[in-house]
């Protein structure tokens, strides 16, 4: 079933086009990876779904309400329901991790007690229940990385905005962390959204490939179809 729908998408900065034309619908419940080299439009594409902007002409779809269109922001971001993993984090480093999950559900007015459960709830999903009481600083990478994602899942959003996540771990813990990913999202069922520029990461982890280049989409296909498409594009060099 039709979840997220880009209609004709495009989006400029300084007169530049950054997305062109940009249509693409996601079922519930898929994973799609954005693929594609730095400065292709990834990024912006996730950006214009959170809400942060708003695309200049098209439409944007969720859950079949129209949350953006033609210049305008029809929904504000949080009441999209999305979460969010940037690559640098962004956890807070004054607060532990308990205190990054509780940040998100206090402002959604969400009681004491039930923060407490949902809290040792992800912090056992994610395997990070004896770290509770630690501040980012004291945590590896790969753990500051469970706590970024328990802190999007913890919000219980429809849908996991994931923006090069994983780039600056090591390849054995870049590695791990993809397949911690595929089997949270396969037991939660929410969309995801992934964007990388690595084609290794892309294949793993998405159920279907989208090829960006210059802010448009060159390809949209099944993993098994993507990786004819770069065989091909290796064979006609």
């Amino acid at each position: 079933m039709k979840f997220i729908e880009f209609k004709n998408v495009s989006k400029h900065y300084s007169g530049q086009s950054v997305v062109r034309d940009f249509s693409l619908e996601i079922d519930t419940g898929e994973r799609i990876v954005i693929l594609g080299p730095s400065g292709c439009g990834k990024t912006t594409v996730l950006r214009l779904l959170a809400g942060f902007i708003a695309p200049d002409s098209g439409q944007i779809i969720i859950g079949g309400q129209q949350v953006a269109s033609e210049g305008k922001i029809i929904i504000e971001p949080k009441a999209r329901n999305l979460g969010m993993v940037f690559q640098d984090l962004a956890l807070w480093p004054h607060l532990t991790v308990k205190g990054n999950l509780a940040f998100g559900l206090k402002a959604k007015g969400v009681p004491e007690k039930d923060r407490e459960q949902r809290i040792v709830e992800i912090l056992r999903l994610m395997q990070m229940e004896a770290f509770i009481d630690s501040r980012p600083a004291e945590l590896s990478g790969g753990q500051q990385q469970r706590v970024a994602l328990a802190r999007a899942l913890i919000l219980q959003p429809d849908v996991l905005l994931m923006d090069e996540p994983l780039s600056s771990l090591d390849l054995e813990l870049n590695i791990r962390l993809r397949k911690e990913i595929l089997k949270l999202q396969q037991s939660i069922g929410f969309v995801l959204l992934y964007v990388t520029h690595d084609r290794e990461e892309a294949l793993e982890i998405g159920s279907r490939i989208v090829v960006m280049k210059a802010g448009k989409i060159v390809q949209t296909a099944s993993v098994e179809e993507i990786k004819d498409y770069f065989r091909k594009l290796t064979l006609n060099y």
